[in-house]
């Protein structure tokens, strides 16, 4: 045997090519050879199989024998459950520092000595031609036979590609046949470009020396075995340390990620909780986060405010459609700023019409008609200013009624559940509203009573007796006032025979109306 033995007449494994097999109840790797390849076992090629057989490393695969039935041909060697090093380089979620790089390289290093020192040449650290030496290139037949100088040049297209990460001579942007021409036929030299970003000086000059056009300057694997120890200044780089350090520090930052993302999610957090109070009462909706039940709640005094926009159907029908939700919009989000300043709670909004409670989910003793009251003064005032976005010049009024009375209070429906106000005295304060004047507040008999006794100068006139529907006639009151409020109050508009329905000026209408279709004719211009 010749003693450069060559088991270059192996083929590479890949997809097409390699089946799993079970040998002797392990899992075993078969390399077919391409059919017809081999038609007997010649003396030659049972000499080589001899030394493949004999060959064990830690760092070679070793070579269990040879398959030969129905028609197949294969070389049988150990599997590899975790893939080959371009699995591993391919695998993204696989973060590869340098010294767990250099592990893997020194390694390799290893096998191809210990090779090398037994006479053989590998001859096919690749398969593909970018592998392969400019010399073999040349050649009738490349790759056909190994050389320990084309080792060497393989050898360091590999390191370009562990160092990278990427396919050989990709950064060039070519072809593959494109370079092998250029590989064949220099000048001028096409080898890949290795950044000093990515590794070690005296790395990338290794790696030039074993890809030297020349073979007789390219260093043997003894050799290249010394320089690499010596690009980590003696550092040990084997695998299992690159590991622990790499789990050390993917510890240290998946300690790092789990705070941040703790952190992220408390945040979340608070504010689907904010969210969620600002729909239901704090203490109903603590009770529903951890599946509790909230039981229907008898309130023995509690005061309501209802308000409406007069003329929002007018309104409505001189408005887009989205012009309507930027009112709504900018009107709720004025009251909302209005409602934290007081013990209130938000019950719901449908269309134009704003409903408040005081007294309910938490009982306050006789506070609930004052804070109700005084937040009606403080809306009243607010409103007198506010201007639609597309009409400014028309005003918007609104009518606000107040009653006190008992109410039941509970959560409905299970989807999207509400906090949910029942009773006649819901009932007599929406009438309070709707039998109410533009920039009004309209209040009954017992809420006023409860004013009254609080001794805080509040200050009603008696309107006389209403007719609520379904009630009949009561005694009500205009609340006007209260001592020590200064803010400004919209002056109520005398309303004509026929315009109470909603309080807009039909002259108002008119004026819009008449700028509107100005405005438009002036764009068609």
């Amino acid at each position: 045997m010749n003693s450069r033995a060559s088991v270059s007449n192996t083929a590479e494994p890949s997809y097409e090519n390699s089946n799993v097999a079970i040998l002797e109840g392990d899992w075993a790797w078969l390399k077919r050879l391409p059919s017809g390849h081999f038609r007997s076992i010649n003396p030659k090629t049972s000499d080589v199989f001899e030394l493949m057989r004999d060959i064990r490393h830690e760092n070679l695969n070793p070579f269990l024998g040879f398959f030969h039935d129905c028609g197949i041909f294969a070389i049988v060697t150990e599997f590899c459950s975790r893939g080959s090093l371009e699995d591993l380089l391919h695998n993204e979620d696989v973060k590869l520092d340098w010294m767990f790089k250099s592990s893997l390289l020194l390694d390799l290093i290893k096998g191809m000595k210990y090779l090398h020192h037994r006479g053989v040449c590998h001859g096919r650290l690749k398969s593909d031609l970018l592998w392969t030496a400019p010399e073999h290139l040349r050649t009738p037949h490349p790759g056909q036979f190994g050389t320990y100088e084309g080792d060497v040049y393989s050898f360091s297209i590999i390191v370009q590609e562990v160092v990278l990460r990427g396919p050989p001579f990709f950064m060039l942007q070519m072809s593959a046949e494109e370079i092998i021409q250029k590989i064949k036929k220099p000048p001028p030299l096409c080898r890949p470009v290795v950044s000093p970003d990515y590794a070690p000086t005296e790395c990338i000059q290794l790696i030039k020396q074993c890809w030297n056009e020349q073979p007789d300057r390219r260093p043997a694997f003894d050799e290249i075995f010394e320089q690499f120890r010596n690009i980590n200044k003696g550092k040990k780089t084997n695998i299992i340390d690159s590991m622990l350090r790499m789990l050390e520090q993917y510890s240290s930052n998946l300690e790092e990620l789990i705070r941040e993302r703790t952190e992220e999610l408390e945040i979340e957090k608070q504010k689907t909780e904010k969210l969620l109070t600002q729909m239901l009462p704090p203490s109903v909706a603590e009770a529903l986060k951890v599946g509790g039940t909230v039981e229907p709640e008898y309130f023995n005094n509690v005061t309501l405010y209802f308000s409406d926009i007069v003329g929002f159907t007018t309104i409505s029908a001189n408005s887009e459609p989205i012009e309507v939700v930027d009112l709504l919009n900018d009107l709720y989000t004025l009251f909302d700023a209005i409602i934290g300043n007081h013990d209130v709670y938000k019950v719901e909004t449908i269309g134009d019409a704003y409903m408040v409670a005081s007294g309910v989910p938490v009982p306050n003793g006789d506070r609930h008609a004052a804070e109700i009251t005084n937040m009606a003064l403080d809306i009243l005032s607010a409103i007198g200013t506010f201007k639609m976005r597309h009409m400014p010049d028309v005003p918007v009024r609104i009518r606000i009624g107040l009653h006190t009375g008992p109410c039941v209070a509970g959560v409905v429906g299970l989807t999207m559940p509400r906090y949910c106000l029942f009773g006649n005295t819901v009932n007599t304060a929406s009438r309070m509203e709707s039998t109410g004047m533009p920039y009004r507040i309209h209040v009954s008999h017992t809420t006023v009573k409860i004013l009254l006794e609080l001794k805080e100068g509040y200050r009603v006139q008696i309107r006389g007796r209403t007719e609520l529907k379904g009630k009949g006639m009561e005694e009500t009151y205009w609340l006007v006032g209260k001592d020590g409020f200064t803010k400004p109050l919209p002056v109520p508009p005398e309303l004509k025979s026929g315009q109470m329905a909603h309080g807009l000026q039909m002259e108002e209408i008119a004026r819009f109306k008449r700028k509107k279709a100005e405005a438009q004719l002036a764009k068609k211009k």
